[in-house]
């Protein structure tokens, strides 16, 4: 499904949806657009590939768990902060739903309550047809490929092939969250860009 399809089913759902063709030209975006903030950001390869952060924190106050300090203590700042950012693990182009799975859920958590604005940012691998396409690349690529970049003990991390539906205390698929609609009073904007980005 195209691009301008899946921001059409999102836009119907009431996010508000803006596409891009690059990550630079969504980086210079969100560098205008939030500004004189405190900002927040879940753990994110999206992210990191757009150096959200560098270029937000020239003139915001940005908090990280991924750019140094106490995680935990990151992790609490981002959750209070103005703008929260994130991307979407999954994006069901058929029902505009956007879905993030999370181990410790502060990323899952932070995007349902509490900021000024939400803002998700995804590429277009993250696209997929419908719900059920979208869940399973949910289970069988994000969550395998992440637990392998951060040297989790988990079956799926020994391959990044596929879930085995583990008990293991390093398992970081723990929470499920599907935004089918904004939450009430507050904004939450869909950035979607025309390259592969993140997993």
């Amino acid at each position: 499904m195209d691009l301008q399809t899946c921001k059409e089913r999102l836009e119907a759902n009431g996010f508000t949806v803006r596409v891009f063709e690059t990550r630079e030209a969504a980086a210079d975006y969100l560098d205008v657009a939030i500004d004189g903030k405190t900002v927040g950001m879940g753990g994110s390869m999206t992210l990191a590939e757009l150096n959200a952060y560098e270029r937000l924190s020239q003139h915001n106050t940005v908090y990280s768990h991924q750019a140094g300090g106490d995680p935990a203590e990151q992790r609490r700042l981002a959750a209070t902060a103005d703008v929260y950012l994130l991307s979407a693990n999954a994006i069901a182009a058929e029902t505009g739903e956007l879905l993030n799975i999370d181990g410790v859920g502060n990323r899952v958590s932070a995007s349902l309550y509490g900021h000024e604005k939400v803002i998700f940012v995804a590429g277009r691998n993250k696209v997929s047809p419908d719900f059920h396409e979208a869940y399973q690349r949910l289970r069988n690529v994000v969550a395998p490929k992440n637990a392998q970049r951060l040297q989790r003990k988990t079956p799926c991390a020994a391959k990044a092939d596929k879930c085995y539906n583990c008990s293991s205390p390093d398992r970081i698929c723990n929470g499920l969250v599907v935004h089918m609609k904004p939450m009430r009073g507050m904004p939450t904007e869909v950035i979607l860009i025309n390259e592969d980005l993140g997993y």
